[in-house]
């Protein structure tokens, strides 16, 4: 095979995990910058957090800067705020992979990025005229993150080798992770000693300048990259070749009566329960179980997700290594990888909720809980490339847009759950996200497929007329 050192399909993955580190940094930062953005009393009655845990602080108090504007936006309202994301995220999903398939994912996932950095830069002036502004501004960062996966996805159709896609996927997507892990500790410091404007400037200013980059270096497919290396382009072509389907259509509806694209579905939306309960409610759990500060707060709420980074791109490499020199077939490698992924989580978040003001095990519980889920990444997410490659785009569109729910409907749902904040309260939100994962979990490991679908391949319609 070709060298991975400085290959064109290995600068592309480098060069998409700094895009979904940036895609992250601009979607969990107002997780934490809100913290900061709502008058104190807002947050919550004082006197039922007082009796949860006692107060832990032990750092020494800096002046804190307390220039930022503050909102009274009561749980609710910051419930919606932080769900509007996902409203513009579920619209451009399925419209995003048909459209990689047609005008490539280079374009797409370059403008989806940059949309999402400019309309970050807004976030401060939309939340000055008011709350239904900055619900519509994120609404519509949303609607360019929604695009960038299954654009992302395309891209490696026509890039990734077949016995190198859980590595190459697995850097890149892992830069969604690295992003949660730099930017939640990042954003609490510039809260604390700057001002929570500057949260969404520099992030939305980092994403401006990624564009250039990306529009520049990459290319949508090996035929028309500029300075690939012939050897790189005919290895990549070759071990694509009988993979792909030269028709033009897309074959809608074999498509959605298959049954292997189903167990992705019910697979991505149980594991994408948890991870956005976790995402968007992490900080509020620290800061009103756990009592954290929000310095300390910021570099634990990043623990779970930096082991989560490190298990992707681990269990990228062990896929393949288990594929390539064991010979482990691919359904097997998929299932077993998304059942650690699933179950691991579930048992170590419902343990997280019952070490009452333990917070060392709690932070223990959370990371474990959430870097086992790092498995899933080889597991159900790569499926999608193994099941349909000329339609990844586009499977990855529909199973995220059923996987966007949980976004939209599990902070509103933990929320409302948690209005006393009291343990036992978050207990039930545990509860429920762990017996999603095992549902989903189970799922996938009777209904998932690790060959090409017949729809999926070209000549596939001559055979049935």
């Amino acid at each position: 095979s070709v060298p991975a050192c400085c290959s064109a399909r290995y600068n592309l993955a480098l060069l998409a995990c700094f895009g979904f580190f940036l895609l992250y940094a601009l979607r969990v930062n107002l997780s934490v910058a809100l913290v900061d953005m709502v008058e104190p009393n807002m947050s919550l009655a004082k006197n039922t957090t007082s009796n949860v845990c006692p107060d832990h602080s032990s750092t020494i108090n800096v002046p804190r800067n307390t220039t930022g504007e503050k909102y009274s936006w009561d749980a609710d309202t910051q419930g919606w705020i932080l769900g509007s994301f996902f409203y513009g995220y579920i619209i451009t999903q399925i419209p995003g992979g048909y459209l990689a398939s047609k005008i490539g994912g280079k374009l797409l996932l370059g403008f989806g990025i940059l949309g999402t950095s400019v309309f970050t830069l807004l976030t401060p002036l939309a939340a000055n005229l008011g709350v239904g502004y900055l619900i519509a501004v994120r609404a519509l960062e949303g609607l360019g993150e929604g695009v960038t996966f299954p654009a992302m996805h395309s891209m490696w159709s026509s890039w990734a080798p077949p016995l190198e896609r859980s590595k190459l996927l697995s850097i890149s997507y892992a830069g969604a992770q690295l992003g949660t892990v730099v930017s939640l500790p990042l954003s609490g410091l510039i809260c604390y000693y700057m001002n929570w404007v500057y949260v969404f400037y520099i992030f939305g200013a980092l994403g401006v300048l990624w564009w250039f980059f990306w529009m520049c270096l990459v290319s949508d497919t090996p035929e028309t990259h500029r300075s690939i290396s012939h050897a790189e382009r005919e290895y990549i072509l070759s071990s694509l070749k009988d993979q792909l389907s030269t028709q033009k259509s897309v074959p809608w509806r074999p498509m959605l009566e298959s049954v292997p694209l189903w167990a992705i579905v019910v697979a991505h939306f149980s594991y994408n329960w948890t991870f956005y309960t976790l995402l968007t409610l992490l900080p509020t759990y620290m800061k009103e179980i756990l009592r954290f500060d929000a310095q300390e707060n910021g570099f634990l709420s990043a623990l779970p997700y930096f082991g989560c980074w490190l298990c992707i791109i681990l269990s990228g490499q062990i896929a393949d290594y288990l594929r390539e020199k064991q010979n482990f077939s691919t359904v097997c490698v998929r299932k077993c990888f998304t059942l650690i992924g699933m179950i691991g989580p579930a048992v170590f978040l419902v343990a997280a909720g019952f070490i009452g003001c333990n917070y060392a095990l709690a932070v223990a519980f959370v990371t474990i809980s959430t870097t086992l889920g790092g498995f899933c990444t080889s597991g159900y997410s790569i499926n999608h490339l193994d099941i349909a490659p000329s339609y990844a785009g586009i499977l990855l569109g529909i199973t995220n847009s059923f996987a966007t729910i949980p976004g939209m409907v599990g902070p509103v749902i933990a929320k409302n759950l948690t209005h006393n904040n009291t343990v036992g309260e978050w207990q039930t939100v545990f509860y429920i996200a762990a017996s999603i994962n095992l549902f989903g979990a189970i799922f996938f490991a009777l209904f998932a497929s690790g060959e090409v679908q017949d729809w999926a391949v070209s000549g596939y319609h001559l055979h049935r007329n």
